[in-house]
C-alpha cells in the first residue's frame, strides 16, 4: 500500500488519536503529517516525536500555528530529525521559535540528507535566527541545501540580517524558491536582493508582497530583470506602494523571458527528434 496522508487542522487530539497516527508513522504508512493548529498534550507531543524519528515513509511534516510551543517541544523535535532520514518539507509557521529555539533545532536541520523546503515564517526570528539559516544555504560545490524557504513576517530580523541572507542566496546554487512576504524590508534591502536574485543561478520564485517597496524597489528590480540573465520567473509585488505600470514592466518582462525559455527548448526537441536540420549542406 502506497503511503497516505494524516491532515488534521485546528482539533484538540485525544491520546487514542495520537496513538493511531504513531502507529502509522511506525508502519510507514504516511507521507504527509499535517497537525496544524491543534492542541495535544506534553506528553501525547513526545510520542509523535518517537514515531517522526522511526518514520521511513514522512516527507512532509507540518506543525503549523503554534504546535511547537516552548522550548522543550522544539528539543523533541529536534531530537526526532536527527535520527529521521525522510522528512523533505518542514513547515514550523507560526511557531514562537525565535533565535533560541532555532539554535536547538539548527544541528539536526543542517545534517538532515533530505530536508530540502523549511517554512519558518511568523517564528519570532532576528538576526542571529538568520546567521544559521544561511549555514543551510551552502555556497555553489558544497553539500545539498535547501531549494524552498519561507521567512515571512519576522520583523525582528534588521537589514544587517537581510544583507547577510542576500549574499547567502547570492552564492547559493540550489535555492529555488524564497518568500519574504510581509517583513519591514523597503527600499534599500530590496536592492541587495536585486543584486542577489542577479548573481543566483536557481532562484525562480520571490515573494515580497507588503514589504514597504516603493518605485524606487521597482526601478531597481525593472533594471535587474531587463539588463541581467537570471533564472527568476515570478516577482510577487502586491501590497507595496509600486505604481500598476512598473508591476505590470516587470511581469511582461519575467513572462517574455519564460516564453523565450520555452521556444529553446521546444528547438531542441525539434533537433533531437530532427537531426537533419542543423546539419551543413556538405554533412547532408
Amino acid at each position: 500500500m502506497l503511503p497516505g496522508s494524516i491532515q488534521i487542522s485546528g482539533e484538540t487530539l485525544s491520546g487514542a488519536e495520537i496513538r493511531d497516527i504513531c502507529e502509522s508513522l511506525r508502519e510507514n504508512s504516511v507521507r504527509l503529517l499535517s497537525l496544524r493548529g491543534c492542541q495535544l498534550s506534553e506528553r501525547d507531543f513526545g510520542h509523535v516525536c518517537r514515531g517522526v524519528a522511526e518514520s521511513r515513509s514522512l516527507a512532509q511534516l507540518n506543525l503549523n500555528l503554534g504546535i511547537v510551543s516552548n522550548i522543550n517541544r522544539v528539543k523533541q523535535l529536534a531530537e526526532a530529525l536527527k535520527t529521521n532520514r525522510s522528512v523533505q518539507s518542514l513547515f514550523l509557521h507560526g511557531s514562537p521559535l525565535t533565535d533560541a529555539g532555532l539554535a536547538l533545532l539548527n544541528p539536526a536541520l543542517s545534517i538532515h540528507p533530505s530536508l530540502v523546503a523549511l517554512d519558518l515564517g511568523d517564528c519570532m526570528l532576528g538576526d542571529e535566527g538568520i546567521n544559521l539559516i544561511c549555514g543551510l544555504l551552502p555556497p555553489d560545490g558544497a553539500k545539498s541545501g535547501l531549494k524552498e524557504l519561507t521567512l515571512s513576517a519576522n520583523p525582528g530580523i534588521t537589514s544587517k540580517g537581510w544583507g547577510r541572507l542576500a549574499i547567502a542566496v547570492a552564492h547559493s546554487s540550489q535555492l529555488r524558491v524564497l518568500n519574504l512576504d510581509y517583513n519591514p524590508l523597503g527600499d534599500q534591502v530590496a536592492g541587495m536582493l536585486a543584486v542577489a536574485v542577479a548573481s543566483s543561478r536557481t532562484l525562480e520564485v520571490l515573494d515580497l508582497e507588503g514589504t514597504g517597496l516603493t518605485n524606487q524597489s521597482a526601478q531597481t528590480l525593472l533594471d535587474m530583470v531587463e539588463n541581467y540573465p537570471t533564472a527568476l520567473r515570478t516577482l510577487i509585488l502586491a501590497e507595496n506602494n509600486i505604481s500598476p505600470e512598473l508591476q505590470q514592466q516587470i511581469s511582461d518582462l519575467l513572462s517574455e523571458g519564460e516564453e523565450e525559455e520555452e521556444t529553446e527548448v521546444h528547438e531542441v526537441t525539434a533537433r533531437e527528434k530532427n537531426p537533419w536540420i542543423c546539419q551543413n549542406s556538405k554533412s547532408s
